[in-house]
């Protein structure tokens, strides 16, 4: 069982900045946890704390049940794979891959044996001879990957390994990742600031923003239930389309969102989640995604201003009395006329529309005040 415990875990350094604040996640053995957010919102951060490449402030961290708070990173049976791969220069590929056990005096045989069969999971067998200088990027991050693989660690942790790759190399080497996870099994925890790269690799993804946890949930449910504006607009690609200046109204017991003078009759979950509130009417930013936009149809109008052809779907930019409002258009089937310039009718389903209140930012219908840390506002964890 590899399984990893934080509890209010927080860093503050000297100057007496605060890092990280109060970060609380159980990680489920063999489970992958991906942590992402804009730089400098403290995922590296934690991810060194598990390490034991930061001392903990403040909190409590368990691996495998065992207290590992004032445990030597070397003792606590990880391993990490760096964002620039970290590699011995003068060393081979080999040696590389053989050094932390030839430290624990692992025997030479067992070395050369474990060495060996990972780097044919890896490919990297052609390469054992050379230098990291002459090796590309994604080989390197091979070779890092297979140095932390041989130890055969409790926990896998990676801190951007891909973000110093090209896009075309970067999703590969994501591919190779999933691949990879299937085949060893163990317990991993990865950032990045790459949507894309969390999206595809975790099962449950963590998104911090400022030193604090804003909401932890599988992808889909980041997509669809996001509790705040930062995690709607962070999720999703192209971004959420945000409609300020927007009504949340009631009549007669029955809730209507008002995006530019219309009307939306919310969906009888909508409805039932806003009554179990008692939520009154209220300004609110009504978000949109992309994809979830029907053209030709409904009274919201606009003009367009910038059409991508992509092959499989055409993204458009609409002006939409003065907002910028992106659709995304399947190809197949489409019958209509998008180009620059021509005005477009458009509607969505009322159960896609997302409420955020706008005092606050927090989504009226997701957001949760049980399952907020009682400490601050602005810590909203969400586990779904």
């Amino acid at each position: 069982m590899s399984e990893v415990l934080i509890k209010n875990m927080k860093k503050v350094y000297d100057n007496k900045v605060t890092a990280v604040h109060d970060f609380n996640l159980h990680i489920d053995d063999k489970e992958f946890i991906v942590l992402v957010g804009p730089s400098g919102c403290g995922k590296s951060t934690s991810l060194r704390m598990v390490a034991g490449l930061e001392e903990i402030s403040g909190g409590e961290l368990y691996i495998d049940g065992k207290l590992v708070n004032d445990i030597a990173a070397k003792d606590r049976d990880i391993a990490m794979v760096f964002q620039n791969y970290a590699l011995y220069p003068h060393m081979s590929v080999y040696e590389n891959m053989a050094f932390a056990l030839k430290l624990k005096k692992t025997p030479e045989a067992e070395i050369d044996k474990k060495v060996r069969e990972v780097a044919e999971i890896l490919d990297i067998t052609q390469y054992l001879e050379r230098k990291p200088k002459a090796l590309s990027g994604g080989q390197r991050q091979r070779v890092a990957i297979g140095r932390a693989m041989v130890r055969d660690p409790k926990v896998f942790l990676m801190d951007e390994p891909l973000s110093n790759l090209d896009a075309k190399l970067r999703n590969q080497m994501r591919a190779e990742i999933i691949k990879l996870r299937k085949r060893i099994n163990t317990t991993f925890m990865y950032v990045t600031h790459d949507q894309t790269e969390a999206m595809t690799l975790g099962d449950r993804i963590v998104i911090m923003k400022d030193g604090y946890v804003n909401q932890i949930g599988t992808p889909q449910d980041l997509f669809d239930r996001p509790v705040n504006l930062f995690v709607a607009g962070f999720i999703g690609m192209p971004v959420m389309n945000f409609f300020d200046n927007c009504k949340l109204e009631c009549r007669n017991g029955v809730y209507y969102a008002v995006i530019k003078g219309v009307e939306y009759k919310l969906s009888d979950f909508q409805q039932k989640a806003l009554k179990q509130k008692g939520q009154q009417p209220c300004d609110v930013v009504c978000g949109i995604r992309p994809q979830h936009i029907r053209i030709g149809e409904g009274q919201l109008k606009g003009e367009i201003e910038v059409s991508e052809m992509l092959g499989s779907e055409v993204d458009l930019h609409v002006n939409c009395e003065g907002d910028d409002v992106v659709m995304v258009l399947q190809t197949v089937g489409l019958d209509m006329d998008v180009s620059i310039g021509k005005t477009v009718n458009y509607t969505t389903s009322p159960e896609l529309i997302q409420l955020f209140e706008k005092e606050t930012g927090n989504n009226l219908v997701w957001y949760d005040a049980d399952s907020v840390a009682a400490h601050s506002p602005k810590c909203m964890t969400y586990d779904f």
